[in-house]
């Protein structure tokens, strides 16, 4: 009798026999949820994902057609993968922002390039694929000339608009939204400026969302927007970070936002999970950020993770692992299918229905969406339920009385179509299973999209880069393959002797950086080579330092970008060094900042820190508007490093036995040297390489023609 009982239910939620064994035979009290459609509700601002904070995708840009395309299909096609309806980038600035930097339009004042890196592409392809897709930005970083290193200033008002002319005029977009700064406190007197800034230069309709804190606090100027007129007028939007098992909105204020007419946005939450944890975790986000807090917007970080796996962050948040653009290898993590649930089932301007917005009696939650056409939604997660749970639902007003999809996920299976309900008589009735996510709709078309990637390689070994390759750098977004720019912009660009193509260190000076600081490099290779030797010419213009780095196993917390490797380093009046580094975190930085403190904890980085002088010589004849080539071999724990084919330096460390190759350009208080490098060469030891890795088949540029440079 149990068993049969179990089949039955099994029949109504869709799950086999064996799925049916963790279901008790008591499964609790039926719960009514009464759907209004006359009811009213919020709007539906949607749900979606960061891309930035980091180079999230910086690997994506290299990746070969058609994988490149199934990648970005799978996160931003509606009803197909994620369909998410939410895009929020980072303002690129130069600066580490997390798992790296991403190139400025603007590097000095003056200066205007709507050709550098990824992000305009990403926000491309992005509407491409859904013209519904709302899209929102806010920096992180910032170029150090803005405001001589003050980021509240006209400057950087001016810096947003002048991105926001290219993205309109070149490349026919337009943000529905922008912020402030992220993380970085409020300032009242900015947010006015750059409402005026705005509205001055036609960009009235833009509104702003103020000030993408996740500290204590974070929403405390929403008291003071009562009694501040252009306050109130400036911030269109109440939005902060991490409410999802972080700081909540309290109940007054929701209540003030509410009462000045301004919807709450979460503009950056955190759901650090593996695996279907991730999947439920996410609904339970979204669903609880409405039901507890009034969010209407539910923004989390990050969309893809075009990074390699040693960088912060590389497996956790994201929704499709690409790390290998030379083989084409990509992975969907089950956390995509979390963002399906929602995605596939509602639009921006849908609303929240009032009364059928709550949580579960037996544990977890659900949302109902309402269409303006009469449709509707329902998401259901049971992640905290002991046991089944039946859900008695009542229709009345005017709703779509068409028969419901069910679509459902578990441990066990994903996004999987269970049959139809039928609606009776204005009623229907599910048994929901626990430790589960169901979508019911009126709507139609859904799918779980899904491609075959290619297998996966190991990073291509040897490897040699001249440069030569890129006759249009600007097609690249100025980015060679395959380098991931931890801080600063290693830029394709054109030798200073006039004989072709190189790579050049582009940002002048320390960035208003948005984590603590050390100098720019960039990295290449694979994290598993142990023996083998990196080298590169390199040209240092006056004062420039530039060096060749090794066996980097890791690039810091996600707060602090300070490696852990090896770095060979010559300057331009002879000084030649060779130094380890042991991922110092700067603690002075983090007195108070309990949620950064908490982030290094996390990633266990527990070591000694700091810089150490192995090695250093002074070698005569060295001056600058010179190229030299450096070498640093790792053999055992024996390194040498080379100048010009001579030995310089050779000592014993033991340290690192393995890691990532990459370049480093020198940087003080107030100077960032930006030398010139070509012919980067990772090779086993003693042997050499005359032909150019060439790249994969069907790797092509991310902009077809180039972008104007004098947008006004």
């Amino acid at each position: 009798m149990n068993k049969l009982r179990k089949l039955i239910i099994g029949l109504v939620i869709g799950l086999s026999l064996p799925a049916l064994a963790a279901i008790p035979y008591s499964y609790g009290q039926e719960q009514t949820i009464r759907l209004d459609g006359n009811a009213g509700g919020k709007r539906f601002d949607g749900i979606g994902v960061v891309n930035g904070g980091g180079a999230t995708s910086v690997l994506l840009k290299d990746y070969p057609e058609p994988q490149r395309s199934q990648i970005l299909d799978m996160v931003y096609k509606p009803k197909f993968g994620a369909s998410i309806s939410a895009l929020l980038v980072e303002i690129p600035g130069d600066g580490n922002s997390t798992q790296g930097s991403m190139p400025s339009h603007q590097h000095v004042r003056g200066d205007l390039n709507y050709s550098r890196g990824y992000t305009w592409w990403i926000l491309k392809e992005a509407k491409r694929r859904n013209p519904r897709l709302t899209l929102d930005g806010t920096a992180w970083s910032a170029p150090g000339w803005i405001g001589n290193g003050k980021f509240w200033s006209q400057d950087a008002a001016d810096y947003y608009v002048s991105w926001l002319k290219g993205l309109r005029n070149v490349y026919g977009l337009e943000l529905t939204a922008i912020g402030c700064r992220n993380e970085k406190g409020a300032d009242y007197d900015f947010v006015k400026r750059l409402r005026r800034t705005l509205d001055a230069n036609g960009f009235t309709d833009l509104r702003i969302h103020a000030f993408d804190n996740w500290n204590a606090g974070k929403l405390n100027f929403v008291k003071d927007m009562a009694s501040d007129k252009e306050l109130r007028d400036a911030i269109d939007i109440v939005s902060g970070h991490v409410f999802y098992q972080g700081i909540p909105v309290s109940a007054e204020e929701k209540a003030m936002a509410e009462q000045l007419g301004k919807p709450i946005w979460n503009t950056e939450d955190h759901v650090y999970k593996k695996g279907f944890d991730c999947l439920i975790s996410l609904v339970e986000c979204f669903n609880e950020n409405y039901i507890r807090y009034g969010v209407t917007k539910i923004v989390n970080w990050y969309d893809i993770a075009g990074i390699y796996p040693l960088e912060p962050y590389a497996e956790d948040p994201p929704t499709v692992l690409a790390y290998e653009p030379w083989s084409g290898h990509f992975r969907v993590r089950k956390a995509l299918w979390g963002y399906a649930h929602y995605g596939q089932f509602s639009e921006v301007g849908w609303e929240y229905l009032n009364d059928a917005c709550t949580d579960l009696a037996g544990g977890g939650s659900l949302v109902t969406l309402k269409s303006p056409q009469g449709d509707y939604s329902v998401i259901i997660e049971t992640k905290d339920a002991k046991e089944a749970q039946t859900l008695h639902f009542t229709l009345s007003g005017p709703l779509s009385g068409e028969n419901l999809c069910v679509w459902h996920s578990n441990e066990q299976e994903q996004f999987v179509r269970l049959n139809d309900i039928a609606v009776r008589d204005n009623e229907f009735t599910i048994t929901v299973a626990p430790d589960a996510v169901y979508s019911l709709s009126t709507t139609t078309g859904q799918q779980k999209g899904s491609y075959s990637a290619p297998a996966s390689r190991p990073f291509p070994f040897p490897y040699y880069e001249t440069f030569e390759q890129y006759e249009h750098p600007e097609h690249y977004g100025y980015l060679p393959r395959y380098t991931a720019d931890i801080c600063g912009a290693f830029e394709i660009a054109d030798r200073p002797d006039g004989t072709g193509k190189c790579m050049r260190q582009a940002v002048p000076a320390p960035t208003i950086s948005w984590a603590p600081d050390w100098k720019p490099y960039t990295i290449i290779g694979d994290s598993a080579w142990t023996d083998y030797e990196v080298s590169a010419d390199v040209y240092l213009n006056p004062g420039d330092t530039a060096g060749i780095m090794g066996r980097i196993n890791d690039v810091g917390s996600g707060y602090g970008f300070i490696p852990k490797g090896y770095y060979l380093q010559l300057a331009d009046d002879g000084q030649c060094r060779l130094v380890v580094v042991r991922g110092k975190v700067d603690k002075k930085a983090l007195v108070g900042d309990a949620e950064q403190q908490a982030l290094i904890k996390r990633n266990k980085d527990t070591s000694e820190g700091g810089e150490k002088l192995l090695a250093s010589a002074k070698l005569p004849g060295i001056s600058s508007k010179k190229w030299y080539n450096l070498k640093l071999r790792f053999k055992g724990n024996e390194l040498t490093g080379f100048v010009d084919g001579k030995q310089i330096l050779k000592v014993e460390d033991a340290l690192y036995a393995y890691g990532m190759a990459g370049l480093l350009a020198g940087q003080s208080e107030d100077k960032t040297s930006t030398p010139y490098f070509d012919n980067l060469c990772i090779t086993p030891i003693g042997e050499s390489v005359s032909t150019p890795t060439p790249p994969s088949a069907n790797q092509i540029p991310i902009y077809e023609n180039s972008a104007s440079d004098d947008i006004e």
